[in-house]
């Protein structure tokens, strides 16, 4: 809980007299006896109503994977979390992902059959999906963390930044706080110039300065503009692992930084070249680059200076080929 209030308090205010409040449901379901619980709740619940649900109809038509039963009673408990927030918090709306409609409207006929009178109301939002259709959610594949330990905010950045054009202005309006006018523009140069990837610039500049801060954002620029060649200086390990880590890699020891070995040399043992002609050819023709700085003298030594930060160094062959070297 602690870790999701430290997330939650960018967007949420924990003070004043209308605080936010985060409460671990295990502190009522902990205390209460199952046989009480399906005696005073459960007779409120029909099996009828339960299996007409959209979600637990199309589980149960899915002879493969079908639907337990902790799943299918999970409406249940959600439901009687609704009606321990609207008694303890006064909670009268519940908001949840499109498919949590069903376990919603639950909740609302339950505080509506046991608390005489009150009034409740429920509110989704459509699920933001991948390119195949599915979800994301911590359970999925390439789920996207509001924690930087779990995605950082160099890949978080580039998540946004690689939207497809025909999802780019829909995530503009669910994600962000931008006018009208400024989305509307964004759609004209869209439209116009959609090479220059202007929307989903934007969109990567405005989330991630929303989850992340305004210098988390501009190292995660810094970043992305590294691998086109931009400065690769005051970017940490981490971040460089993160930008190269689909790239070759090779582990050098840290000892030979020091042991007034020639660079290409060193290249042509961890197999960036085959062979020191071919290393000697690529400097002299102006193609080799260590840290996106072009190495002009095929004389270069490996030096402490090579490194980009802590114990990485970057090389580059030509535009787009790059090697990652690990110094251990």
């Amino acid at each position: 809980l602690v870790n999701i209030e430290i997330q939650l308090r960018k967007f949420l205010d924990f003070s004043g007299s209308n605080a936010a409040v985060i409460t671990n449901n295990f502190d009522w379901f902990g205390q209460i006896r199952l046989v009480t619980f399906l005696r005073e709740i459960g007779k409120h619940f029909s099996v009828n109503t339960m299996m007409a649900k959209d979600s637990v109809r199309a589980r149960l038509e899915d002879r493969e994977q079908g639907i337990s039963y902790t799943e299918f009673s999970y409406q249940v408990l959600q439901a009687y979390d609704f009606l321990h927030l609207h008694d303890e918090h006064a909670c009268r709306l519940q908001i949840g992902g499109s498919d949590q409609w069903g376990n919603i409207v639950a909740g609302m006929d339950l505080v509506r059959r046991i608390r005489e009178g009150a009034t409740t109301y429920g509110m989704t939002m459509p699920l933001v999906t991948k390119s195949d259709g599915t979800k994301f959610g911590k359970t999925e594949s390439g789920a996207i963390w509001l924690d930087p330990k779990k995605t950082s905010p160099y890949k978080f950045y580039q998540y946004w930044l690689n939207q497809a054009d025909q999802d780019v202005i829909k995530f503009l309006c669910y994600f962000t706080f931008l006018t009208k006018d400024d989305i509307d523009a964004l759609i004209e140069q869209l439209n116009d110039a959609p090479h220059q990837r202007a929307a989903q610039k934007r969109l990567g500049e405005e989330v991630t300065r929303m989850v992340h801060g305004e210098e988390a954002l501009q190292g995660a620029i810094a970043a992305s503009q590294a691998m086109f060649g931009g400065e690769l200086s005051g970017l940490d390990d981490a971040t460089l692992e993160d930008i190269f880590s689909e790239v070759p890699s090779s582990e050098i020891e840290q000892s030979e930084l020091s042991a007034d070995k020639l660079l290409a040399d060193v290249l042509v043992e961890v197999e960036v070249f085959a062979s020191k002609g071919e290393a000697r050819r690529m400097i002299k023709n102006g193609g080799l680059y260590l840290n996106n700085k072009r190495i002009t003298d095929d004389t270069t030594k490996l030096t402490p200076e090579a490194l980009a930060s802590d114990r990485i160094a970057i090389i580059r062959k030509g535009k787009k080929n790059y090697h990652l070297l690990r110094f251990v």
